[in-house]
């Protein structure tokens, strides 16, 4: 294996900045971050490059070199911006200030997406030195701030410019190996509708001891909405007409997952839980890839700290994601979802000649991306799956995951194009979570699958 320590060098002031994208503070910090990005790529022989900036939104930079446009066409994917840290406290290392133990990187955004996305940029640095004035790729690139952040702007910039992203395949390096000596690609993502609901009740917070049972408390109120979303016996969502689109697992998926090695047993170690939960009447393994599911992301609801506040809250609200397949449609789910929780809400009641609903309940989609599902057997993936296997030494096996991409579901579906999930992290770098990592290894042996990948689109 090669080692880059210059690259890593990078990659570690690259992760200094904290561009969290869902937090208006680090608006700045998306500006920088979106400059390293643009700097990156002029350094690997690139000169076009271009930031666009969409309704007020975190930058997006967009850059292409074609030599010779008879020369096949790649497009690069992949996202500077990351996720908040919190919980903070659980973090062993401050979280943009990258610290490496144990042959691995630990710093937000080190897997998720920036040490990922830096394996291409390196990767055309070397091609580059290699090429000299006359590539034998085309090549485009598109970085954006906004992928933990529902994606808008690069969604509309997108529709609005499907001539200046046409490619022969995209690749998108933003998902992980199944398992540690088990690298994967992925054929089909599962979609996600984000929602959040928030039920107001008094003008202000009231002790509960003199206002309790004499108005409707939102949290009550809540907990009966959210209770009616999903049936914890059998595991299936309960809004009426979510499965209505629900295609079937196939026999090419059910065969295709048989060459899986998934292990319960493992899948429930690193969720840290005590036993496998889901729909009945499927697997583990199909609940968790090829099935729709909702989970409550958050709940927030009056008096949250340390000792007793008897308060009956003003106010309560939560934040519920829906996973969903391909064919179902992200806004049919999120209307028919909305439809429920107005269904199940508190209805009008008169007291003492007063009328009116005891609580207000507003439901509003955040975002929302289809799902996708590409061929598995494409000569694209069948090259990435050469690469893989030649880089790691061992045979990548092809599944589908429950994450969201929203992304690909843009380059396949609206553009057309193929997509290579040319992923490099491994199960356990804690996404989303404290004590995010992305190993050193991974980053060097992902620079040299994607040069390998490129080198080899570049022969034919």
């Amino acid at each position: 294996m090669k080692e880059y320590t210059d690259y890593l060098d990078e990659l570690l002031d690259f992760l200094r900045i904290p561009s969290v994208s869902t937090l208006p503070e680090h608006g700045d910090d998306m500006i920088r971050a979106a400059g390293w990005v643009a700097d990156a790529i002029r350094k690997a022989g690139i000169d076009f490059v271009e930031t666009h900036v969409v309704d007020g939104g975190h930058p997006l930079v967009f850059a292409e070199r074609i030599d010779d446009p008879a020369n096949p066409t790649v497009l690069l994917y992949g996202h500077y911006d990351v996720q908040p840290v919190d919980p903070l406290d659980e973090w062993k290392s401050p979280p943009f200030s990258p610290e490496i133990r144990g042959g691995a990187i630990y710093a937000r955004g080190s897997s998720d997406d920036k040490g990922q996305l830096c394996t291409h940029l390196f990767a055309l640095r070397e091609l580059s030195a290699k090429w000299g004035d006359k590539w034998p790729v085309n090549i485009k690139i598109i970085a954006e701030g906004e992928e933990e952040a529902g994606g808008a702007s690069i969604e509309k910039w997108a529709a609005e410019n499907h001539e200046k992203l046409a490619a022969d395949f995209a690749v998108i390096s933003d998902t992980a190996f199944l398992k540690r000596d088990t690298p994967s690609i992925d054929y089909g993502l599962r979609g996600i509708v984000y929602m959040e609901i928030e039920v107001t009740g008094p003008g202000r917070d009231l002790h509960s001891g003199v206002y309790g049972g004499g108005v409707m408390n939102p949290g009550s109120a809540l907990a009966r909405i959210l209770d009616s979303l999903i049936d914890l016996e059998t595991g299936r969502v309960l809004i009426p007409g979510f499965y209505d689109d629900v295609v079937a697992i196939t026999e090419t998926d059910r065969r295709l997952a048989a060459e899986v090695p998934f292990e319960e047993s493992k899948f429930i170690e690193q969720a840290g839980a005590k036993t496998c939960w889901g729909e009945s009447g499927y697997s583990t393994y199909e609940r968790i890839t090829s099935r729709p599911t909702l989970d409550i992301n958050g709940i927030t609801c009056g008096f949250q700290g340390e000792g007793a506040k008897t308060v009956l809250p003003r106010r309560a609200s939560a934040k519920v994601s829906m996973r969903i397949v391909p064919n179902q449609n992200p806004d049919d789910i999120a209307r028919k979802f909305c439809e429920h929780v107005n269904a199940i809400a508190p209805p009008q009641v008169s007291v003492a000649q007063v009328t009116g609903a005891p609580v207000t309940v507003e439901c509003r989609k955040i975002h929302a991306a289809s799902g996708v599902l590409l061929n598995p057997e494409s000569p694209h993936i069948s090259a990435a799956r050469d690469v893989m296997e030649e880089v790691f030494g061992a045979r990548p096996v092809l599944i589908r995951s429950g994450a969201s991409i929203p992304i690909a579901t843009i380059f396949n579906v609206e553009l057309g194009m193929d997509v290579v999930f040319l992923g490099f992290g491994m199960p356990d770098d804690a996404l989303h979570s404290p004590n995010e990592k992305f190993e050193i290894a991974q980053f060097y042996k992902g620079i040299e699958a994607v040069m390998k990948l490129l080198e080899r689109v570049g022969k034919r």
